[in-house]
């Protein structure tokens, strides 16, 4: 029969305690990943986004057009952040990714309804995040009819009317079959490639201290750069195999179109894989044991996976949060390869977000190396 001992298990306990506290990064994440599950579900995460960027392409002065903008505006689903001149130069804004929306009203449009034709209202929209689109496609309907009503004083009318006034016709650009896949399986190429290029680089100098052979990496003729090269540089294989097989596996598997650039989209790839190796390996110097290297590296992952617009739209985000999340790698790679494979973009089309990119290299490399001196000393 097997008997406790108060005092022995008391003991034991103390000990525990005594060393969970010791263990400040491990502390640290216990009181710090509640709180900040809380902050993301509670107040960044929203899966109905408002205020979308959109282009308005209206040529005509009528009081119908007007009301009609003005309707779709207070809606709260759209914000008019461009005034493009031709439907040409709006279609371009929604393949640079800089509107989601492009809401064309013609010239005729008043003079239509006065003569009691079927007055035509187009809409041009990005359909690469169709969870991001159809919230806003769906009100915008019932939004423009009343505010036509409205306008024509017929608001009181019955519901068949309002059917027969209006032709809402919506263009769904890169994804018109609104697949979830195409959206989805792109991004997992960012997703598994944070998460794996960091977590294994996390521990390239913890496993040194671990196994007692970081003196004999010190004794060696080679300096600080050479060392976090020789120790990141190798996972590049690893990284090359992950983005074949998932790219395979989106193209056969899940018939994922690929219109654009592969060397653009290599180009993108390579850049980011460097980033994350050298955030891993700025992990590693700030950690002790592996497991701390494990912890730091899920700190970073889990708010990076959340803000950086793969699982809830971007743009359904609060402005804090939105400028929290441009500040993670994924963030920007994300719109890198959902741009290149579904829209076909081009370097001046992505340039903007391949330059953040880039940025994060240096500044990821500067602080491992920073880190890795203050360690030695």
């Amino acid at each position: 029969m097997i008997t406790v001992s108060p005092p022995s298990l008391g003991a034991m306990l103390a000990k525990e305690f005594i060393q969970m506290r010791r263990d400040r990064v491990t502390f640290a994440m216990m009181l710090l990943i509640p709180i900040l599950l809380l902050i993301l579900f509670g107040y960044a995460i929203n899966t109905d986004p408002k205020k979308l960027d959109t282009a308005l392409l209206a040529t005509g002065e009528d009081r119908y057009t007007r009301a009609i903008v003005s309707a779709i505006e207070l809606s709260g689903y759209y914000r008019y952040v461009a005034r493009p001149s031709t439907l040409a130069e709006a279609e371009s804004l929604v393949a640079a990714g800089e509107v989601s929306f492009v809401v064309v009203i013609p010239s005729d449009f008043g003079v239509r309804v006065d003569r009691g034709d079927s007055p035509e209202l187009l809409v041009v929209a990005d359909a690469t995040d169709p969870a991001a689109a159809s919230g806003a496609l769906a009100a915008l309907d019932t939004v423009a009819r009343r505010a036509l009503l409205r306008a024509q004083g017929r608001e009181a009318e019955a519901a068949e009317a309002q059917a027969a006034d209006l032709t809402i016709t919506v263009h769904r650009r890169y994804n018109p079959a609104g697949v979830s896949q195409y959206n989805i399986v792109p991004g997992l190429l960012g997703v598994i490639l944070q998460m794996t290029m960091v977590m294994m680089t996390s521990i390239a100098l913890t496993r040194e201290l671990e196994r007692g052979t970081m003196e004999n990496l010190l004794a060696m003729p080679v300096n600080a750069a050479e060392i976090m090269l020789g120790k990141v540089l190798p996972y590049f294989v690893v990284g090359a195999v992950q983005v074949t097989v998932i790219l395979t596996a989106a193209r056969g598997l899940f018939h994922v179109p690929f219109v654009g650039s592969v060397a653009l989209l290599l180009s993108g790839i390579l850049i980011f894989v460097f980033a994350l190796v050298l955030l891993g390996y700025t992990f590693s110097t700030f950690a002790r044991t592996q497991m701390q290297a494990m912890q730091l590296t899920f700190f970073f992952f889990l708010p990076s996976l959340l803000l950086s617009g793969f699982m809830f739209p971007f743009h359904g985000m609060p402005g804090w949060a939105q400028d929290f999340g441009q500040t993670f790698p994924l963030t920007h790679f994300l719109r890198v390869v959902r741009a290149v494979m579904l829209k076909g973009a081009n370097f001046r089309d992505i340039g903007f977000e391949l330059a953040v990119l880039a940025l994060f290299v240096p500044i990821y490399a500067a602080l491992a190396l920073t880190r890795f001196r203050r360690t030695l000393d």
